[in-house]
């Protein structure tokens, strides 16, 4: 159940970050590098979450200035989130694991400020400015924070266990060779 207030808003902030912090702790840069499956490895993912704080704060700024809103960025629909997000990997691909962590913390830093500084009927009395939907600006500040947060734990915590399978000797392992 989403947020239905301030307090609830930045406490539900406030823990899920812890949350997804003492996952990340067990995460070196050897076991946020290498890509899953997909092609998208656990630094990808804390630099999509920490991309996407950004975006809000974005959409929120531009709304408040009477500026075009760009959902969810210029150039892209909400149906071309795929597209989006390989473009965003390949962009920041040169990044590294201490600079994801610390983006994400920073704009961590950056959302809960936006929030402290905004009242009760400012975060949920009226739908965001320019999001052209029903959304307020506490919803939107949800998606992009807390709930990207519990996603982005729930993924690390999933990789970390398949990458410890992967290298425990007890696994059975499934070949085609002989």
């Amino acid at each position: 159940m989403p947020a239905s207030n301030k307090a609830e808003l930045l406490a539900v902030t406030e823990r899920e970050i812890a949350k997804l912090q003492k996952v990340l702790d067990a995460v070196d840069a050897e076991l946020a590098m290498p890509p899953d499956e997909d092609g998208t490895s656990i630094k990808d993912v804390i630099g999509h979450r920490a991309h996407w704080i950004d975006l809000f704060l974005g959409w929120y700024h531009d709304g408040q200035a009477g500026q075009p809103v760009h959902f969810p960025a210029e150039g892209y629909k909400w149906n071309e989130l795929k597209r989006y997000n390989a473009d965003l990997r390949v962009a920041r691909a040169s990044s590294t694991w201490q600079g994801e962590q610390a983006l994400l913390f920073a704009n961590h830093t950056k959302l809960v400020a936006l929030l402290t500084e905004l009242s009760e009927d400012e975060l949920y009395g009226a739908p965001m400015k320019g999001a052209n939907n029903h959304w307020t600006v506490g919803r939107w500040a949800e998606a992009a924070g807390p709930s990207h947060f519990r996603s982005a734990a729930k993924y690390v915590r999933g990789r970390l266990r398949t990458l410890s399978r992967r290298d425990d000797p007890d696994v059975p392992r499934t070949s085609t060779t002989p």
